[in-house]
């Protein structure tokens, strides 16, 4: 190495240390909520602050780049890493706190159990409260989900309280899964500690103004889940196999959806769109807005024209239809063992780009968990698909009956993709 290399070197080493004691040594920055204009304003540092954030930490410098500020986790896991790479790009940090949940067997009525868990986020919430990047903290995810005790609630008070008292600069809410009368009167009721609510909706995003205010909640929200329609809002075939909407597809509701509730609520204070990574939860490609490549998707531009005003210079192909034997996934397609079948592809790409193809067949996954938690990929059958041209391929039926989905990824060459899937059903 010469030592123009090294010096370079470190040099950026040295940077970054002093950047890492930067964040270290920094005040933590006040945030709070006043009442303005018939609804609520959140302000970081005594500035208007909406949060134009995005759930998980993969790819932050482009959430950056994008128009985003903010990230939200659901755990404080690598803490120290994720908030130093924020405060280093500009970003906040709604941080997750994880809490017992009844539906993995958690007791609410053990006493001894609930309060190691309180000593537990205590010594969490004293390593990071005083880090700059830190927004809020969100207490549990979607406890509400499947549970039978309403302590739950109680504990969660317990722990805003806590908060308060070792961390006066930042917010303290909880993550609902939907909206819900019940669980409304249990907070009100027994979560006075708590600054605001935090909402998870899919499909039912665009009246979600309506339903926290026919609930009777008078504080402000924020909506740290949303995306496309969930797996388990929309129509499944006769294999109870759901039909998942293309990028496309996606990109008008996630706009659509967005403009009608988050955008325009005065009581809304922002949000997280789920998710800015990829994962398996019923498909590799249904709540990512990346694939596991890192290609990026048509609702990628939607956020950036929602957070800025401004869609990217050059954006991803428009996947208008795929269709299998001439069927589309509403007309609920069987297949013949071993026999071949032709699918057509209906795309196009608002730049003109040259557009590329690629398919991949997967049995129906079988792993299927609830509220998110982690899946297993379907292992793909190679060899059945074959495609010389973007806009059709031939598929060989499996000879094995039972559930499968076709899985589609156009490419732009410019890291931007169209994706869909197909699912259908093997038959005699």
């Amino acid at each position: 190495m010469n030592f123009s290399k090294l010096t370079t070197w470190m040099l950026a080493g040295l940077f970054l240390l002093a950047l890492h004691a930067s964040a270290q040594t920094s005040k933590p920055i006040k945030t709070e909520i006043v009442k303005q204009d018939g609804g609520y304003t959140l302000l970081r540092d005594g500035k208007p602050y909406f949060i134009k954030g995005a759930g998980g930490t993969s790819y932050m410098d482009r959430l950056k780049a994008y128009g985003g500020n903010s990230i939200r986790t659901w755990s404080t896991a690598n803490g120290q890493q994720v908030l130093d790479e924020a405060h280093r790009l500009g970003l906040t940090v709604t941080m997750g706190i994880s809490m017992g949940n009844e539906r993995h067997g958690f007791d609410y009525n053990d006493a001894g159990a609930v309060a190691e868990q309180l000593q537990r986020v205590r010594a969490e919430v004293l390593k990071y409260k005083d880090h700059p990047a830190l927004l809020a903290w969100g207490i549990g995810n979607e406890l509400n989900l499947h549970y039978s005790n309403p302590k739950v609630w109680d504990a969660v008070n317990a722990v805003a309280e806590m908060i308060h008292e070792v961390d006066p600069n930042h917010l303290v809410t909880t993550m609902l899964a939907g909206i819900n009368q019940k669980e409304i009167d249990y907070i009100k009721a027994k979560c006075p500690a708590l600054d605001l609510i935090a909402v998870q909706v899919y499909g039912g995003l665009a009246s979600v103004p309506e339903q926290i205010r026919t609930t009777g909640w008078e504080k402000a929200y924020i909506v740290t889940e949303w995306g496309p329609t969930g797996h388990w809002e929309g129509p499944q075939t006769p294999w109870k196999a759901s039909v998942e909407e293309t990028s496309s597809q996606k990109a008008a509701v996630y706009k659509s959806r967005y403009e009608a509730s988050i955008a325009k609520d005065k009581h809304c204070l922002g949000s997280y769109v789920f998710l800015w990574g990829q994962k398996q939860e019923r498909t590799p490609t249904w709540y990512g807005l990346f694939t596991e490549t890192g290609e990026e998707n048509e609702v990628v531009d939607v956020m950036q024209y929602l957070w800025t005003g401004q869609w990217p210079e050059n954006r991803a192909p428009h996947l208008d239809s795929v269709l299998l034997d001439g069927k589309q996934t509403l007309d609920f397609i069987y297949l013949k063992p071993g026999q071949t079948y032709t699918a057509a592809v209906y795309v196009t790409d608002p730049d003109n780009d040259k557009l590329t193809a690629r398919w991949e067949l997967l049995p129906e996954s079988t792993d299927l968990k609830e509220g998110g938690d982690r899946e297993s990929r379907p292992e793909a059958i190679p060899g059945l698909v074959s495609s010389t041209a973007v806009d059709k391929a031939t598929l060989k039926a499996p000879a094995k009956g039972g559930a499968y989905r076709l899985f589609l990824y156009v490419s732009d060459g410019n890291n931007n993709v169209a994706t869909a899937n197909i699912p259908f059903f093997v038959r005699d």
